[in-house]
């Protein structure tokens, strides 16, 4: 029997969730390793977000206080991230890939969780590009397990050689002489790894493959726009150019992380476990 993701108008193909013996599976499995931060990793429209919300939800119903957390939280804000694109290149002024990321205060929100102190929550209002401002997070008391998502956990850097060779349209287009890339693969070499050590496990949802994630992504607009129907949406175009954003580093992650994560789930086109 296949775990799987039931469909929704509303909220998305993974709105609705994964099987229940699959959400138990990996909380038994975060418990069993006593960690106190469990990170779910995979590729945009795979139903990490969805499967994080059930485990916390899970283990909320035996009597464990937990929080979840994606990386999304930890985005630099519109006006860094813009002084960013003008210091170094301009595709840094769009949120999402390496580089482009509050890191000292990620390690000190899932530090504070860690030692189970009261911690403020993180925000980001991706309507408002923006982070939500800090009298408003929500604030946890101490709590058993935090759950951590995010597209690229734990993926590590490239070869110098791997960066010369422009991998998409967007790259060749906009990165000629390789600088965002070049800035993003150091930042995972050298200042994401301070995150990655926080996490105690890894669980990898792994897509059939890149090709999927725009679809997947595609998907997610469509629903956005039926729940919205005032906000712009994103044309099919805009979407794929906006996953080319993310290809070399999910390219980079599909080929590293089966052999880095504790446990990967292989899920086919329809987000099924195999």
């Amino acid at each position: 029997m296949s775990p799987r993701l039931h469909p929704s108008v509303e909220n998305g193909p993974a709105a609705a969730g994964f099987d229940a013996w699959l959400v138990a599976a990996v909380l038994d499995d975060a418990l069993a390793a006593k960690a106190r931060i469990y990170a779910i990793c995979g590729l945009q429209g795979s139903g990490k977000s969805t499967l994080a919300q059930q485990v916390a939800a899970l283990a909320q119903s035996r009597g464990l206080s937990t929080a979840v957390l994606s990386i999304d939280d930890f985005y630099l804000g519109r006006g860094e991230r813009r002084r960013l694109g003008r210091k170094v290149h301009p595709l840094l002024a769009t949120r999402g890939p390496p580089g482009t990321h509050d890191l000292a205060l990620g390690c000190e929100v899932l530090d504070r969780l860690r030692a189970g102190e009261p911690t403020r929550l993180p925000r980001f209002d991706k309507l408002r590009d923006t982070r939500v401002s800090p009298s408003h997070w929500r604030r946890v008391g101490p709590v058993d397990l935090t759950v951590f998502e995010g597209w690229f956990l734990k993926t590590p850097a490239q070869s110098d050689d791997a960066l010369r060779t422009a991998i998409n349209a967007l790259e060749r287009e906009h990165d000629r002489d390789g600088v965002w890339r070049e800035y993003c693969n150091h930042a995972l070499a050298h200042v994401y790894p301070a995150l990655w050590s926080r996490l105690d496990r890894l669980l990898f949802l792994q897509p059939p493959g890149f090709e999927i994630v725009a679809d997947w992504r595609w998907q997610q607009e469509q629903a956005m726009q039926a729940r919205r129907p005032l906000r712009q949406a994103m044309t099919r175009e805009q979407v794929e150019r906006f996953v080319s954003l993310f290809e070399r580093v999910s390219r980079q992650a599909l080929a590293e992380l089966p052999a880095i994560a504790d446990w990967t789930l292989v899920l086919d086109e329809a987000r099924r476990v195999v």
